[in-house]
């Protein structure tokens, strides 16, 4: 597979996560953003993140090669040169939609355009564009550089051979594939997933346990590594409540709709690690202030 150029668009927690993979795979990764502040804030967490794992010799080094092989840029016309742009926005559609819309004008008829969304339609981003068999989804997890899987989704415009290729590209980048053959609202794993996190939330809200036991709760009977709080907070409330939203919108189904709870939180700006208070309330360096009993 003829992939050795990557763009992502957006950098993000979600966005420099797939960068940092892709550089870490050995491509050459263009990182784009408008804001030049975010671009220097995600190239200072990879560093620091792709630093450990070449310390634990879970990556090749040195880092110097692999933040060589990430460039940033606040422009969009590297899209032109590349195999593969993964579009990694926040979490609303119209936002999707007119990102699509600009990649697509730049980008050479062959290269593949991605979607790392967890919950819009694929088919609604390929719908904004004149060739859209070559979208597809590429849903990665967080923390992106930790977790092994990559839903590799299939609008009802995706070709075979675009399908293939993409499953194809998250093997090249040391990932799993999970192929999702329909364009289902939440894909397959966040559709297990999601009705867990509003179950949880709910019980929440009706006073029945608190954050912190559900939590402990699923780590030591479950097995889970974080609990549903805890993971909440990493992504962040807003992306979670967006994701909800976007189910919700395209199948009506109220079970979907995200807990007042949630909601008045973001609202509140409360969206997790990345503003220091969410489920939990963070210190300055991004760690977990201990709960008063």
């Amino acid at each position: 597979m003829d992939i050795n150029k990557v763009f992502v668009v957006g950098a993000g927690l979600m966005g420099s996560g797939i960068a940092q993979v892709c550089a870490s795979a050995g491509l050459e990764v263009t990182l784009y953003d408008v804001d030049q502040v975010a671009l220097e804030r995600a190239l200072k967490n990879i560093a620091w993140s792709a630093g450990k794992l070449v310390e634990k010799q879970k990556v090749k080094g040195p880092l110097g090669d692999v933040m060589a092989r990430i460039i940033p840029t606040d422009s969009i016309a590297g899209v032109s040169e590349v195999g593969i742009c993964i579009e990694a926005v926040f979490e609303n559609l119209t936002l999707k939609q007119k990102v699509f819309r600009e990649i697509a004008s730049v980008a050479k008829p062959e290269t593949l355009l991605a979607s790392n969304t967890s919950a819009i339609p694929i088919s609604a981003l390929a719908a904004e564009i004149k060739c859209p068999e070559r979208v597809l989804g590429l849903h990665f997890f967080s923390p992106v550089p930790m977790m092994e899987a990559v839903e590799v989704v299939r609008s009802q415009f995706t070709s075979d051979d675009v399908f293939a290729k993409g499953k194809l590209f998250v093997e090249m980048i040391g990932k799993e594939p999970i192929l999702v053959h329909k364009d289902v609202p939440g894909f397959l794993i966040n559709r297990i997933n999601f009705p867990a996190t509003v179950e949880a939330i709910r019980l929440v809200e009706a006073g029945v346990g608190t954050v912190e036991d559900i939590d402990k709760g699923l780590r030591l009977a479950s097995g889970r590594r974080m609990g549903i709080f805890e993971t909440g907070d990493m992504v962040g409330l807003d992306v979670t409540c967006g994701a909800l939203t976007a189910i919700y919108e395209e199948t009506k189904d109220p079970r979907w709709f995200p807990p007042a709870i949630l909601r008045r939180k973001v609202a509140a700006g409360q969206l997790g690690r990345k503003t220091g208070k969410g489920w939990y309330e963070y210190n300055s360096d991004g760690t977990r202030k201990e709960t008063k009993k």
